[in-house]
């Protein structure tokens, strides 16, 4: 007993997390975490993100009207340092993971003076 993970608990805990709460395969994308609008630099944009896919169709709520579900694996967010990271973290757990291809990135190179022409 004393706290430590036994090894039924593990076999019960991987069955429990291939199956969402309503009894259906859990699935999720991978990428890799895109630079915003916002941002110059290339500060935490070789991070990959597994982000799980949402179950239910969204309503809104009858007394504010704010749209919003019981899905609460929609809210969670995992990042990985690496692509395949992620990839052995949803294979581990019975995730089925669809990966999305980061876009190539292309470089417009101009001059200051280009903007009097």
């Amino acid at each position: 007993m004393g706290g430590k993970a036994q090894p039924q608990d593990e076999k019960r805990l991987q069955s429990r997390l291939k199956l969402d709460y309503r009894g259906g395969i859990m699935s999720a994308r991978i990428y890799q975490q895109p630079k915003s609008a916002m941002q110059s630099g290339k500060a935490k944009t070789d991070i990959w993100v597994l982000e799980f896919e949402q179950s239910e169709a969204r309503k809104p709520d009858p007394l504010m009207g704010w749209t919003g579900s019981g899905d609460t694996q929609a809210q969670v967010k995992l990042n990985f340092p690496t692509k395949e990271a992620a990839k052995a973290y949803a294979e581990k757990y019975g995730i089925t993971a669809r990966v999305h291809a980061t876009p190539p990135k292309s470089l417009k190179i101009q001059a200051y003076a280009d903007n009097f022409r």
